[in-house]
């Protein structure tokens, strides 16, 4: 959170939405925007907590809720409160959707506010037909909204801007729209760029599904971002969708304004018709749906990070698995060390992780950007190797791999095919055992198995690395249907910023590993007896 709480800018803004807004719909429309606790604790958040300069510490803010709870009245709110309330010189104010019908609806709210509160007619003139709203105290101060399918965001100069149902801002157009309307704020002093939205379909809201697996990490505590106010409330992906109790934890108004009956018959209709379920998971439970399923859970995984020396593990025998990227992408190496002794009855020995991860140097702090990952921060760290230039150095990683193996006995390297013929060569003649390992179901079920397992039983002590965390927190699993096999996905690079080559990496690594260990017998365990 980084800065401090400023009470009177917390309470100003509190008092803003029930003291001078109303709501506009249903049994509350006339009536004033009183807000619950959960919305009042975050709009004192969103407006009080104040940086180290004096402004406003977020600017940028992503809200998930399930559907009726009030999230688009509240973007009304928070937009009128940029428009009316912040002393900001030539003041613009935009509302964004897909659509100019969705672009319509916080429009049609934030102008019915406005109507029914004489304190802001005198302060605003409506013009319905062109979408605007202007100050009539500041003519060059305005609020407007637009659609993507509009192509009008060019030459804005935004204060405050609300991006209603991001999940529906799909494919290229959309992706833009956000990019310009977040660059086109930065000379204002303390912008706000307000993203509301329920769940949708990871391969078609790229640019919602980047904004909600951000806001997620930053949830989690994988990065921080201190500029960046994350709100989802959502299901978990392992709970029971059925089970009633749980559907408070997406639905915040539940039993206040948000009726549980009307869930119930959505419900009822799903259990009905299967091809309902999704619908009423994304937008009753707020879940994203996909054709794969998560994986490992951040709890399970953390849970075997308990930290180590390197030096603990010199001269060990160990087994590498190598991802090598495409000359502009991620590289990852992982080693990985068996138990010493491999006839523990007890299986308590743990197996270790070793990784390292390489990028370009010269675009890092771009790339930081442009993917929503702070690649810079852990390089400055020195949990990511920079390699010069602005493409992937081969020769910086055959070094690296070199020098390891001065430290531990690599036995053998597995790797991906695909790209790594020529550094395998390399390798090879340096005295390395290489192995190519295909990326199919038949290739990488058995040391996922294993991986999985592993992590169940606190077994693969990781050390903690906050890269491979996070790309723990990336990868799929994804099942063949005729087999039962499983293996690791790799995301769609055009569908988002995940990568997943350390825990691919580890796989490998863990394959060579468990090929080489001995195969108990069933006469380990019990007596030989002679027939005859």
């Amino acid at each position: 959170m980084v800065g401090q709480i400023d009470e009177r800018r917390a309470d100003d803004a509190v008092k803003f939405f029930e003291r001078v807004l109303t709501h506009t719909k249903g049994i509350y429309a006339g009536k004033p925007f009183i807000l619950a606790d959960w919305q009042k604790a975050h709009i004192r958040e969103l407006f009080g907590r104040i940086g180290p300069d004096g402004l406003r510490q977020y600017t940028t803010s992503y809200w998930s809720v399930g559907k009726k709870n009030g999230k688009t009245e509240i973007a009304a709110g928070v937009l009128l409160y940029g428009f009316l309330w912040d002393d900001e010189p030539g003041n613009e104010c935009y509302s964004v959707a897909a659509t100019r019908d969705q672009a319509s609806i916080v429009f049609r709210i934030v102008a019915q506010m406005i109507r029914n509160s004489p304190i802001l007619r005198s302060m605003c003139r409506i013009i319905d037909s062109t979408k605007t709203i202007i100050r009539t105290d500041h003519p060059d101060r305005f609020y407007r909204a637009l659609s993507a399918d509009a192509n009008s965001a060019d030459g804005i100069n935004p204060h405050f801007v609300i991006f209603d149902e991001l999940h529906r801002q799909r494919g290229p157009r959309g992706r833009d729209l956000w990019d310009v309307v977040k660059k086109s704020s930065a000379t204002r002093a303390q912008p706000l760029l307000f993203a509301i939205s329920t769940a949708g379909i990871q391969a078609d809201s790229p640019i919602c599904w980047e904004q909600h697996e951000y806001s997620q990490n930053l949830i989690k505590g994988v990065f921080r971002d201190a500029t960046y106010y994350p709100v989802i409330y959502s299901l978990p992906e392992d709970a029971d969708w059925t089970d009633e109790s749980k559907w408070s934890l997406p639905n915040p108004a539940l039993g206040d304004f948000k009726k549980l009956s009307a869930m119930q018959e959505e419900f009822e209709r799903a259990k009905r018709i299967p091809a309902q379920q999704n619908s009423f998971r994304r937008f009753e439970l707020n879940q994203w749906v996909s054709q794969e399923s998560r994986w490992i859970d951040l709890t399970e995984w953390d849970a075997n990070g308990s930290a180590f020396l390197r030096e603990e593990l010199h001269g060990r025998d160990c087994f590498a698995g190598l991802d090598l990227s495409t000359n502009l992408d991620v590289t990852a190496l992982v080693l990985v060390f068996p138990p010493k002794n491999l006839d523990d009855e007890d299986e308590s020995e743990p197996y270790y992780l070793v990784s390292e991860f390489w990028l370009p140097k010269d675009d890092i702090v771009e790339r930081s950007i442009r993917d929503n990952v702070t690649w810079d921060r852990w390089a400055r760290r020195g949990h990511l190797n920079l390699t010069e230039g602005n493409v992937i150095d081969f020769r910086a990683i055959r070094r690296r791999i070199n020098e390891l193996a001065e430290d531990f006995h690599i036995c053998e390297i597995g790797y991906d095919q695909w790209n790594a013929a020529q550094m395998a060569l390399e390798l090879q003649d340096d005295g390395f055992t290489m192995v190519p390992i295909r990326q199919t179901f038949h290739s990488l079920c058995a040391p996922s198995q294993a991986f999985e397992r592993l992590i169940m039983k606190r077994r693969l002590r990781h050390g903690g690395h906050p890269l491979l965390r996070w790309m723990m927190d990336c990868t799929s699993i994804r099942t063949d249907t005729r087999t039962g096999y499983i293996r690791p996905v790799k995301p769609e690079r055009k569908k988002t910023s995940k990568r997943i080559d350390g825990i691919v990496a580890t796989i490998m690594g863990l394959d060579r590993c468990i090929r080489h260990e001995p195969v108990k017998s069933v006469y380990d365990e019990r007596d030989v007896r002679w027939l005859g």
